[in-house]
């Protein structure tokens, strides 16, 4: 028997958590000093509802070595687990599933999504398949390393208010941005980690813009799912899955709210789409 653990981080729809029976160890959010279990002391709209408000940005912080060992040890010890953490390049996650995997005498294998939010979770979908067809950890392996590699991930700013906060852009700058209504999307790179792509001027342009290079990136999406997580713009996340069917006819598409550690960069309106 296999077993799926993974992260609060990959923004699963809960149907699918239920689905697949996954095991999840959440992050925790620290809001304005107070600390919270990510999706069990606070909900994803009760979280965009306190960052909007707070003066400061929220900070995420890993699961403890301590928390993903007791979630290893809940199991029988001839049970395998497979471990799906967000990318190594932007949290410390992994590392301490990996440090965790030490403690136990379980049998785990650490699996490094290179991916954040549903392009994370995808890949948890589809480790949970292969389990379910009784692939070996092995066999299941391998298969996720070619759909990581296929994966193309991309963050879409509507606003840089977070990014200026974190410290990673000036505040002129991010008023320049604001004035001249510049849209960012950022790709992810070698190693899991998000550039900066394109700017482009302008809602309309920005979302068309996307399309494309959507487009440019794939040949047959008849077989693709697609993810969109959204930062409370529920509206913008429908529109775009409505035109994504309607171009690309896709397998399916997935859209749920983003999780606390990109939804803090991803600011008001933010979006990801995972494929």
């Amino acid at each position: 028997m296999i077993k799926i653990i993974t992260d609060s981080s990959a923004d699963l729809p809960k149907d699918i958590i239920e689905r697949y029976d996954l095991t999840i160890v959440p992050l925790t959010i620290t809001i304005d000093n107070q600390h919270y279990l990510e999706k069990v002391d606070l909900t994803a709209e009760e979280f965009y509802e306190k960052m909007f408000a707070a003066h400061d940005l929220p900070k995420t912080s890993q699961p403890s070595p301590a928390a993903f060992a007791d979630a290893f040890s809940k199991f029988d010890p001839d049970t395998e687990i497979l471990c799906l953490t967000i990318s190594s390049g932007l949290s410390g996650t992994y590392q301490s599933a990996c440090l965790a995997k030490e403690l136990t005498d379980a049998k785990v294998t650490v699996f490094d999504t290179l991916a954040g939010s549903l392009g994370h979770g995808m890949q948890i979908i589809r480790a949970a398949e292969l389990a379910n067809q009784r692939n070996s950890i092995e066999e299941i392996i391998i298969e996720l390393e070619k759909y990581r590699q296929k994966m193309n991930i991309l963050v879409l700013l509507s606003t840089l208010e977070n990014i200026v906060k974190g410290g990673r852009l000036s505040r002129f700058q991010g008023s320049l941005a604001k004035i001249l209504n510049i849209k960012v999307i950022l790709d992810r790179v070698e190693g899991g980690k998000v550039e900066i792509l394109e700017r482009v001027r302008g809602k309309k342009k920005f979302f068309n813009r996307v399309l494309e290079i959507i487009e440019e990136r794939g040949t047959d999406f008849s077989k693709m799912t697609f993810g969109i997580t959204h930062t409370g713009n529920v509206e913008d996340a429908e529109s775009m899955k409505t035109e994504l069917m309607r171009r690309f006819q896709p397998k399916a598409i997935l859209i749920n709210y983003m999780g606390a550690t990109m939804g803090t960069y991803a600011g008001r309106d933010g979006m990801i789409i995972s494929f």
